[in-house]
């Protein structure tokens, strides 16, 4: 892609993502959060997503070369061709952010929040210019997994939505655009609702998180990484497909749904997933299983697609 300069705000761990492929992608990056340890934490975690990167195929010896600091949030988007802001959830702190923001950036900026559950509706209330907003919600880590999905406020331009898809096409993602606002989004939809009932088997004593975890990874992880939900059951139904396997199991699934688990996280319910994480997950620090993941992450994406939405080898 051509040369672009691309302004994250705000470096937590989906901003310091968004940084490392910006710069592996070969953009100029300024990035601005207020912290005052922001240079060593970005090296550390640049760091971290390095090995991902180079096995993707980026060339990683000069990550840092276009990579700029700017803890002033207006010098940092005077310049930007492309702004991704990634603050807190909390919608007020939005608002005011890209008040700002707007103020500042230029005209023809591309502006895209990493909200996983505010509309961009409701954040673009307090904008001039609403046509201008749009999400671009990755899925964690977005500098790894390809999916970004654009979803428009009820103001947001076709042409704003048009610019976000080929924005994270050029970077190699693969961008869905929703057709509606709904909370979550969709990705983040499908991951609660399959968690909370992961809870809730934990919970009521029916198996360890260990076992969730390994019966995910051994059927529908597996399965779903190669098909999604429909063309699974699709396939499902024999020679008659989704029709036949809705008709024959349809029912039986529906009448399970009214005893799907509504667990909380009281504290009983919080101590034992904590304490069972510490015992089945004690054997690497969160670094070393984020690179052991990372590797393995790659490597399912490679034997599934051998053109690799994010790689560049």
């Amino acid at each position: 892609m051509s040369p672009i300069r691309a302004t994250v705000v705000g470096a937590g761990l989906i901003g310091a993502s968004w940084t490392a492929l910006f710069l592996a992608c070969g953009l100029e990056v300024t990035v601005c959060d207020p912290r005052p340890d922001l240079d060593a934490y970005l090296d550390t975690e640049l760091a971290a997503g390095e090995p991902a990167l180079r096995e993707l195929g980026f060339d990683t010896a000069h990550l840092t070369a276009r990579l700029r600091l700017e803890p002033d949030l207006a010098r940092a988007v005077a310049q930007a061709d492309v702004v991704q802001e990634n603050g807190p959830e909390r919608l007020p702190l939005k608002q005011e952010l890209w008040q700002r923001i707007e103020q500042y950036a230029p005209a023809d900026a591309l502006l895209a929040t990493s909200t996983s559950g505010i509309p961009a509706t409701a954040i673009a209330e307090a904008l001039r210019s609403p046509e201008r907003l749009v999400v671009g919600h990755p899925f964690n880590p977005p500098h790894l997994i390809p999916l970004v999905e654009i979803v428009p406020g009820a103001l947001t331009s076709a042409e704003t939505v048009e610019k976000a898809r080929q924005f994270y096409a050029s970077l190699g993602k693969q961008p869905q655009v929703l057709r509606k606002e709904v909370p979550g989004f969709v990705a983040n939809r499908l991951q609660s609702a399959l968690f909370r009932e992961a809870v809730h088997l934990v919970a009521t004593g029916v198996v360890t998180e260990q076992q969730l975890d390994s019966i995910v990874t051994s059927s529908i992880g597996l399965r779903w990484a190669v098909d999604g939900p429909f063309r699974s059951f699709h396939l499902g139904g024999g020679q008659g497909g989704l029709p036949d396997f809705l008709a024959h199991l349809g029912p039986q699934m529906e009448a399970a749904w009214p005893a799907l688990g509504t667990p909380s996280f009281d504290e009983p319910t919080l101590a034992l997933l904590i304490a069972q994480a510490k015992e089945f997950l004690a054997e690497g620090s969160v670094t070393e299983l984020a690179a052991e993941r990372d590797h393995r992450q790659i490597a399912l994406m490679r034997v599934l697609d051998e053109n690799c939405p994010l790689s560049r080898s």
